[in-house]
C-alpha cells in the first residue's frame, strides 16, 4: 500500500498543479486537505477541484470557530497588528492550517506533507509543522516546480495560467489580503479589488452607531445582542463594510529585494481593534498602557515569523490575559465615510 502525501490545498493554480506534480515526482497518492476559515470560495467546489486534479481523497474541515476562538481573539487581545496598523488575517491562518495538516497526516499515515506557498508564507507553514511533528518531511512545491512544469501540468488539467501581474488573493473570516504589482503603488487601488467594503462615494449619507460588548478583552456582542464569534465578525464586517471601513494598502520589500503592493480589507478587524484598545486604555494602569505596544509588536512578530507554537507566544498570551480582567464593558463606535470614531465607553463594575 502506498504511503500518501498530504497537500494543503487552496484551490488555486499552484496547489492544483502540485497534485499531479507530487504524484509523478514521488510515485505515490496525493491526499488534499482544505481548511474552511470563511474564505469566499465554496468549499465543496474546492474539494471537487482537488479530486479532478488527481487527489485520491480531499478532506474539507470547517474550522471557523476554532480559528476565531484560538487565534483571532488572542491576537486581538494582544492588539497584534503588523507595524501597528495592518491586520494579520493571512498570518493568523497559517498555524491552524499547519496544525490540521499534521493531524490529517497522522490520520492518513503519511510521512510527508506539502504546500504551494511562497515567500514568508513558506516559513509560516514550515516552522509550525516542524515544531508539531519533526518527523514529517515538508515539501514546498513552489520551490520544486519550474515555470515550464507549471504550464505543462496546468495544460494537462485544463487550468489557465494567470498572466504576470494578476492579483493574488488570500481571504478568510478576519479579512482579505490582495497582492498586486508594485508598479501599481503610485495609483489608487481600483474599487474592483475590494469585495466586502463600499467605495466612500457609495456609502450611506448618515452614520451608523454600534455598541460593542467586551468581556476580558474578548468581543461578545453587538448592540446588546450576544453572538457567537463567527456571527459577530460576519455582522460587523457587513455593517462596517457598508460604511467603507477597513481599507488600507502598503508597499512591501520582499526578501529578494523586489517590491510588492499589498492591499488589506478587514472591516471588522479595524473596528474591533480600535474599540478594544480604547476600553483597555480607560481600564488599565498607565504602566500597562505604556507596555501594550511592546506586547502587540512582539505578538505580530511571532505571527510574521511562523513561531505560533514557540514558547514565546503562550508566554505573551499569559501576560495579556492577566491584564484583561478589567477590559470588560461596552464601546460605542460611530461609522461614517471610511472612519470609525469612539463616541462612548462604559466599564463594567
Amino acid at each position: 500500500m502506498k504511503t500518501p502525501i498530504v497537500l494543503a490545498y487552496s484551490g488555486g493554480l499552484r496547489s492544483s498543479v502540485a497534485i499531479p506534480w507530487l504524484a509523478d515526482k514521488y510515485a505515490t497518492d496525493v491526499v488534499a486537505f482544505t481548511l474552511g476559515l470563511g474564505q469566499s470560495t465554496d468549499l465543496m467546489e474546492i474539494r471537487d477541484r482537488a479530486l479532478a486534479a488527481g487527489a485520491v481523497r480531499a478532506h474539507v474541515i470547517d474550522a471557523r470557530d476554532e480559528f476565531v476562538r484560538d487565534y483571532v481573539w488572542p491576537s486581538l487581545r494582544a492588539d497584534a497588528l503588523s507595524e501597528g496598523r495592518y491586520p494579520l488575517a493571512t498570518a493568523l491562518s497559517r498555524p491552524l492550517i499547519a496544525k490540521q495538516l499534521v493531524e490529517v497526516a497522522r490520520i492518513e499515515g503519511a510521512t510527508m506533507v506539502a504546500h504551494a506557498s511562497t515567500g514568508r508564507d513558506r516559513a509560516r507553514l514550515h516552522q509550525p509543522v516542524r515544531m508539531l511533528d519533526a518527523s514529517l518531511q515538508v515539501v514546498a512545491c513552489a520551490d520544486g516546480m519550474t515555470p515550464a512544469q507549471v504550464a505543462e501540468y496546468a495544460d494537462r488539467l485544463g487550468v489557465a495560467v494567470p498572466v504576470e501581474g494578476t492579483e493574488r488573493i488570500d481571504d478568510n473570516l478576519w479579512g482579505r489580503t490582495v497582492g498586486r504589482p508594485a508598479d501599481d503603488a503610485s495609483q489608487e487601488v481600483p474599487d474592483s479589488t475590494f469585495k466586502c467594503s463600499r467605495n466612500l462615494e457609495q456609502t450611506p449619507a448618515t452614520p451608523a452607531v454600534v455598541e460593542l460588548s467586551f468581556e476580558r478583552g474578548t468581543p461578545t456582542g453587538i448592540n446588546g445582542v450576544t453572538m457567537t464569534p463567527v456571527e459577530l465578525i460576519d455582522s460587523l464586517t457587513t455593517i462596517a463594510g457598508e460604511h467603507g471601513i477597513g481599507r488600507c494598502d502598503r508597499v512591501k520589500n520582499r526578501l529578494d529585494r523586489s517590491r510588492s503592493c499589498v492591499v488589506y480589507e478587514a472591516p471588522a478587524a479595524a473596528v474591533l481593534h480600535d474599540a478594544r484598545r480604547e476600553l483597555e486604555r480607560q481600564s488599565s494602569s498607565a504602566s500597562v498602557n505604556h507596555f501594550a505596544p511592546v506586547i502587540g509588536t512582539a505578538y505580530a512578530g511571532v505571527l510574521g515569523r511562523g513561531e505560533w507554537f514557540d514558547r514565546l507566544r503562550p508566554g505573551l498570551d499569559a501576560y495579556v490575559w492577566s491584564t484583561q480582567e478589567r477590559v470588560t464593558g461596552t464601546v460605542r463606535v460611530k461609522l461614517f465615510k471610511g472612519a470609525s470614531r469612539i463616541v462612548g465607553r462604559t466599564l463594567s463594575a
